[in-house]
């Protein structure tokens, strides 16, 4: 602990003498910044729309003439600078391998991974159910989301969205269950339009390798630009082999898998105020080893045969014409300033389909278990956009959505062939609907900003199994949340927020039958929301040349639901647990950021995030709390150069990842065995990677390479099934034409 404290008093220090010393002038969000390093897709977007070269665009029109905007955070396009809410960006950077990858450096979260085919982010100490994952807006938290961590923002290919925003502590008025920790909004990319001319075609193959047979990635994307209508299209196929871990790891078998991806995305122009998105993602995973349960439990074979993920939707926005635009983007608009009345109307409809199949066997067996289990979503959503004075703008919305789950199991006599059906982990045909009504509000002035939100959320769930007979809950929810932010000079802001949240029991709380984890669950009959009450205040120092960012929280946590062990009666040698609402807890922590322009090209990028959690009920910690932990980067971003006809340039990161030693452990901490005795080890991890890109006209080639764990560090993120990556190298091409 001490340890602990020392470090972060260190970091803090940092940060305040360098805004002593006023080393450089003006002010640039630290978002506006982190988009510099989205080489893939919005680097080749700024380039195409305003030809200039991507410092001109980002350092001197983006941040003097369009304010960076973020959508996640109050259900509506918003100024960042003046919002009051921690917010962070992640960039599509493929040399992170996975989706869940590239939130490692994003402030504040901490990546778990049980397995090599996953990926849980842990946003202010929570994950899994308890943190809401959306694509576009979109729910993709479903039913049969489990507590703890989970596997499914690695079905997100990350070729197929520019970015993703993270808000932390918030979201539950936006967008109801489940955001008690936060809530990642992955982002497609959505070309512009092409005003001036016919339409246009613009292709791009990427292949990326990584020593060891480690990876094998090909990738490639098309876009269609005219006057009325985009197309963009993409086409992913990867393959893992098994992962190498750092000095005495070696290989860890079985770990490997492959998978494929397609996207399609389509926006049409209908008239001067009136646009229709079509889209359809699809994701596939085939044969993902769960190392931990094959070299500790047992198992001869525990694999997830097939996770598959397929989102549909169409979006219909409607802005009020004396706001439109020939050649529409939010950003313009919302830096050309929006009229009194009703702005713009955004309608959804989705649908996603999520489907999972695991095979199992243990050592010396002769029942070979298939297990299926499918969600199907189907969502709605409408929003209204309204400037009701020159300082207040407001959003009203309705949004419902429907979870259909499915589910089998099947054991097979691998001596006779025979198969046995079984009730599967959950209850067959159960069901999930939520509807809700809400509004979020901003009041705006030169120095203040006041937001304000509330969110009615009414629950049916209905779930019928042998066990505990048919079950039918009808939650209800209000929530609320409030906001203040106030500018203290020119480049100094601070902010304070209160946001209450809630988790509303979903089907895997309720009927989950089977070995879950390092246990075996059993259904229950009665359950209520978890709630949350997160506290936070903010400060933020925003230059032309440096940034910094604090921001401390606390977040109450009531009726959490929990598993409690039942008698002393175990089955297929695991304990019986059940789940009930008996926990009270809460998180407390201090995230700091900052970006520094140290010289000309040269960029020091850092985050730091501590976080404390106790379980008030038991007495003890509460599970899975990141230790300390963060990381630091140097940066170089060449200058655009000309050789002849062609124009050239490249970039270099030197980044140090670290994580202390965590070894204050609960008791489920301490009986998982993903966690070893004592507690997960610190850790420091150094990688070397960069680019160079060579262009003219409309094509273009781009090399990357890098070195990543120089230091052949063994290393594991706390939780996880596996080490991380050893010393490995990393190869790369694009050509776009």
């Amino acid at each position: 602990m001490g340890t602990k404290l020392i470090t972060l008093i260190a970091f803090l220090f940092f940060g305040v003498k360098m805004m002593a010393q006023e080393r450089v002038p003006e002010a640039l969000p630290m978002l506006s910044i982190q988009p510099i390093v989205a080489l893939y897709p919005p680097f080749d977007a700024a380039m195409e729309r305003y030809k200039y070269d991507y410092r001109s665009y980002y350092f001197s029109m983006y941040p003097k003439q369009l304010p960076h905007v973020v959508v996640t955070a109050q259900r509506m396009d918003s100024d960042y600078s003046k919002t009051p809410a921690t917010i962070s960006n992640a960039n599509a950077w493929i040399d992170r391998r996975t989706t869940p990858e590239l939130l490692v450096t994003t402030p504040g979260v901490f990546v778990q991974k049980t397995n090599h085919g996953g990926g849980s982010p842990f946003i202010r100490g929570l994950t899994g159910n308890q943190t809401l994952l959306l694509i576009d807006g979109i729910r993709m938290s479903n039913a049969a989301f489990r507590y703890g961590p989970n596997q499914y923002l690695n079905t997100i290919d990350p070729f197929s969205f520019s970015g993703i925003e993270v808000v932390k502590g918030a979201g539950s008025v936006e967008y109801g269950s489940d955001a008690m920790g936060g809530v990642v909004n992955v982002i497609s990319p959505t070309p512009y339009f092409n005003p001036n001319g016919p339409g246009r075609i613009r292709s791009k193959l990427t292949s990326f390798w990584r020593s060891q047979d480690m990876e094998k990635t090909l990738h490639g994307e098309t876009d269609f630009k005219s006057k009325n209508l985009v197309l963009r299209g993409g086409l992913t196929l990867r393959r893992f082999g098994d992962l190498v871990g750092g000095d005495t790891t070696g290989v860890q078998r079985p770990t490997g898998y492959e998978e494929s991806a397609f996207d399609i995305k389509a926006n049409v122009k209908l008239d001067s105020s009136s646009f229709l998105t079509v889209a359809h993602q699809f994701f596939r995973q085939t044969d993902i080893p769960i190392y931990h349960k094959i070299q500790l439990e047992d198992f001869a074979h525990n694999h997830i045969a097939l996770q598959q993920r397929q989102l549909s939707y169409i979006k219909y926005e409607w802005l009020a014409p004396h706001i439109s635009s020939q050649d529409y983007s939010s950003q313009q608009l919302l830096a050309r300033g929006l009229k009194l009345g009703l702005q713009k109307i955004t309608a959804t409809a989705s649908l996603q389909s999520t489907d999972e199949h695991r095979e199992s066997q243990k050592n010396g067996s002769a029942t070979f278990r298939k297990e299926a289990d499918d969600v199907r979503s189907l969502g709605a959503s409408v929003l209204a956009e309204f400037k009701l004075t020159d300082w207040w703008r407001s959003t009203l919305g309705l949004e419902t959505y429907h979870d259909l789950v499915g589910s089998t199991r099947s054991d097979v006599d691998t001596g006779t062939g025979s198969a046995t059906a079984k009730r599967g982990l959950y209850p067959d045909g159960a069901t999930h609907l939520s509807n809700a009504v809400f509004c979020t509000n901003s009041w705006e002035s030169d120095d203040w900003n006041f937001t304000g939100g509330l969110r009615f959320n009414h629950f049916s769930i209905k779930v019928e199994d042998e066990n505990i007979g048919e079950a039918h809950l009808t939650p209800s929810a209000l929530v609320w949340n409030a906001g203040v932010l106030r500018k203290l000079d020119r480049f100094n802001t601070a902010f304070t927020s209160f946001n209450t949240a809630f988790r509303a029991p979903n089907v895997d709380d309720l009927g989950s039958l089977g070995i879950v984890d390092f246990r075996y669950e059993v259904p229950t009959a009665d359950l209520k929301p978890e709630k949350s009450y997160n506290m936070e205040l903010g400060w933020r120092h925003q230059r032309e040349n440096w940034t910094a960012n604090l921001a401390v929280f606390r977040n109450e946590l009531r009726d959490l639901i929990t598993r409690v062990r039942v008698g002393t009666d175990s089955i297929a040698g695991y304990p019986v647990y059940q789940k009930e609402n008996v926990q009270e807890g809460y998180i407390h922590g201090v995230e700091v950021s900052s970006w520094l322009n140290l010289s000309q090209g040269f960029w020091l990028n850092g985050n730091l995030a501590w976080q404390y959690g106790q379980n008030v009920t038991d007495d003890e910690p509460l599970r899975r709390i990141p230790p300390l932990f963060g990381n630091l980067s140097l940066q170089y971003w060449g200058e655009p150069t000309k050789v002849r006809k062609f124009r050239q340039n490249w970039w270099g990161t030197l980044e140090w990842l670290f994580a202390a030693k965590q070894d204050r452990l609960a008791a489920g901490d301490r009986a998982d065995n993903r966690i070893p005795a004592g507690g997960t080890p610190g850790w420091n991890v150094l990688n070397l990677n960069g680019y160079w890109k060579f262009s003219k006209s409309k094509y273009a080639l781009t090399l990357r390479a890098g070195l990543w764990n120089i230091l052949n560090a063994d290393y594991r993120y706390h939780g996880s099934g596996v080490n991380g990556v050893g010393r490995s190298v990393t190869a790369g091409v694009t050509v776009g034409f």
